[in-house]
C-alpha cells in the first residue's frame, strides 16, 4: 500500500505544480486556479453528500455542490474587477463576495426544502446536511484560495505552497513516527491509527517542512532578496500540524457516523478528494489570516 501511495503522489504533485505553473503565467485572474478548484468543490460536495446518504439523510446531489463550487467561484470576481475598475465589485472585496454568494446560496437551500416539504422528520436534516456540504466543500476552499493574492499576487503561490508542504510534511511526520513509535493512541474511537507520537511527528514535520519551504522557495518564487522570521515561519509550521491533523480528524468524525473507512473510492491507497482536502480545508483559512495578519517573510533591505 505505500508503494501505491508513493506512486499516486507522483502523479498528483507534478499535476499540481503543472497547473500552478500554467496559473501563474495566466497573470493575477488565475483561470486555472479557479477552474481546479471549482472542480474541487464539485467534486467533494458530491462526495459528502454520498456520505450523508449511507445515513439515509438526502440531501440533494446537484444542490449543495453547486452552491459550493459558486461560492468557490465568487472568491475570483473582485480581484478581476481590481484592474478593469468596475467599483462596485472592488469596493465589497473578495471576502464580502464569498459572503454575500454564500449567504444567497443559504436562501436557495431554504426555499428549496420549503418546496418539497410533505411530512415531519427529515427537513431539518437535509437542510443542515446541504448547509455543511456549503460551508465545508465552498467557504473553506474559497477562503483558502485567497491565499493567491496574498502580497498583492507576488507571494501567492509561495502562500499557496507553505499551506500544502507544512501540511502533507506534518501528515509524513505522523505517519511515520506513528509506525516507528507510536503505541498509545490518541483518538482510538474517531481515528484508531492516530496516536500521540504521530502527534508529534505531525508538529516536527510541519515546522520543518514550513521553514525549509520559506527559507529556500522565496527567494527564487518572489525573484527578490526576502528576510525569513524564523520564529514566525516555525509556528506557523506547528499550526499547520495541528490544524490539518484537527481537519483529518474532523473529516474522520463524518466517515465514522455514517460507517464508511473512506469519502469515495476515487483514488486507491488515497480515498476520495476529500480525503485528500481535509487537512487542506480545515487549515487553509488560518493560513490566510496569518499570512495576512503575521506573514513569516518580509522584504530584505
Amino acid at each position: 500500500m505505500l508503494g501505491w501511495r508513493l506512486f499516486i503522489s507522483a502523479i498528483l504533485i507534478p499535476s499540481l505544480i503543472a497547473i500552478f505553473w500554467l496559473d501563474h503565467r495566466g497573470g493575477d485572474d488565475a483561470p486555472w486556479l479557479l477552474a481546479l478548484s471549482v472542480l474541487l468543490a464539485l467534486r467533494s460536495g458530491w462526495e459528502l453528500a454520498d456520505l450523508f446518504k449511507t445515513r439515509n439523510i438526502q440531501p440533494s446531489t446537484w444542490l449543495g455542490p453547486l452552491g459550493a463550487a459558486a461560492v468557490v467561484a465568487a472568491a475570483w470576481p473582485a480581484h478581476w474587477t481590481a484592474t478593469s475598475g468596475f467599483e462596485p465589485l472592488g469596493s465589497i472585496g473578495s471576502p464580502g463576495c464569498i459572503a454575500a454568494v454564500a449567504a444567497v446560496w443559504t436562501l436557495v437551500l431554504l426555499a428549496a426544502e420549503a418546496s418539497r416539504f410533505e411530512t415531519p422528520g427529515k427537513s431539518l436534516e437535509t437542510l443542515g446536511a446541504d448547509a455543511l456540504i456549503l460551508l465545508y466543500c465552498g467557504l473553506l476552499l474559497a477562503v483558502t484560495a485567497q491565499l493567491r493574492w496574498i502580497g498583492n499576487g507576488a507571494w501567492g503561490y509561495l502562500a499557496l505552497g507553505s499551506l500544502v508542504i507544512s501540511v502533507k510534511s506534518g501528515d509524513i511526520g505522523a505517519y511515520t513516527c506513528g509506525r516507528l513509535f507510536g503505541s498509545a493512541k490518541m483518538a482510538p474511537k474517531l481515528s484508531p491509527g492516530k496516536t500521540w507520537a504521530g502527534f508529534a511527528g505531525a508538529l516536527a514535520g510541519a515546522a520543518l517542512g514550513a521553514w525549509l519551504w520559506l527559507r529556500f522557495a522565496a527567494p527564487a518564487m518572489t525573484g527578490a532578496a526576502m528576510t525569513i522570521a524564523t520564529l514566525p515561519a516555525i509556528a506557523f509550521g506547528l499550526a499547520m500540524g495541528l490544524l490539518g491533523l484537527a481537519g483529518d480528524l474532523c473529516e474522520s468524525l463524518v466517515k465514522r457516523d455514517v460507517g464508511r473507512k473512506d469519502a469515495a473510492s476515487l483514488l486507491p491507497g488515497f480515498g476520495g478528494v476529500l480525503d485528500l482536502l481535509d487537512s487542506v480545508l480545515f487549515a487553509g483559512p488560518v493560513a490566510w489570516l496569518w499570512w495576512t495578519v503575521w506573514p513569516p517573510i518580509t522584504p530584505s533591505g
